[in-house]
């Protein structure tokens, strides 16, 4: 299993509070969990070469994950595109937080991804309402982050193929905070906590959703599919009348 970690990496290094929370950036903590559960990471942010999203990095990735704020309109566009192919072709995607604004995702659902937000460090409790699904294995009923920034409806996404979560915060909003979807041959899974001035990445149940979310994305499409003008299985009868 082969798992790239993508991050813009401004904040941490413009922002010493975030710098301070992830002196290693959100991307080296998210990094650390997958590694100790045994995959194999690798780190790419948007000052690399070619801004991490070079093709032979994407060629060597089974599921992207995917955290920007600040800098999305930076991101260039072939990167997104090569991206967006990988994830057609069966790169699993999974993208963290504010990364619902990020090219790539907006890409993908066609559609604003716009949504009502609010910074007062609220606590947000997250209820889990698909407990079967393989990305909610592990979890209770529901688990709490003491400091979260908030989200609320309305998301302007598409129908999800499945709703895993929903967040309730302290100020009344709802939002719907873990989706799934399929584009292509590849599987995507948008994750709502994570802003970088909370410690979010360092929550056990935060780990648990995207350990599990890696295993999800990554599973091979069973069919590989034919395109363009093909040959008839079978005798076609008016045909041979003919």
């Amino acid at each position: 299993m082969r798992v790239t970690i993508w991050n813009e990496c401004r904040h941490e290094k413009e922002n010493d509070t975030v710098r301070s929370i992830y002196p290693r950036g959100i991307h080296g903590a998210i990094a650390e969990f997958l590694d100790q559960a045994g995959y194999t990471v690798q780190t790419r942010t948007l000052d690399d070469p070619e801004q991490g999203l070079d093709q032979e990095t994407l060629q060597q990735t089974d599921v992207l994950i995917w955290w920007a704020h600040k800098a999305h309109s930076e991101v260039n566009d072939h990167a997104v595109e090569r991206v967006k192919q990988r994830v057609l072709a069966g790169m699993g995607l999974i993208v963290l937080h504010s990364g619902h604004f990020s090219k790539i995702f907006r890409n993908l659902m066609g559609t604003t991804c716009d949504l009502k937000w609010r910074q007062d460090g609220e606590k947000e409790r997250i209820w889990v309402v698909q407990p079967s699904h393989p990305i909610t294995r592990g979890l209770d009923e529901y688990f709490e982050l003491p400091e979260e920034e908030m989200y609320g409806e309305h998301f302007d996404i598409p129908e999800p193929d499945h709703t895993l979560f929903i967040s309730w915060f302290e100020g009344g909003e709802v939002f719907r905070s873990g989706c799934t979807y399929n584009r292509g041959k590849g599987k995507i899974f948008y994750f709502r906590p994570g802003h970088e001035t909370y410690p979010t990445y360092y929550d056990k149940n935060v780990q648990t959703v995207i350990c599990n979310a890696v295993e999800w994305a990554a599973a091979p499409s069973a069919v590989v599919p034919n395109y363009g003008k093909t040959e008839a299985l079978e005798p076609i009868l008016r045909l041979a009348k003919k």
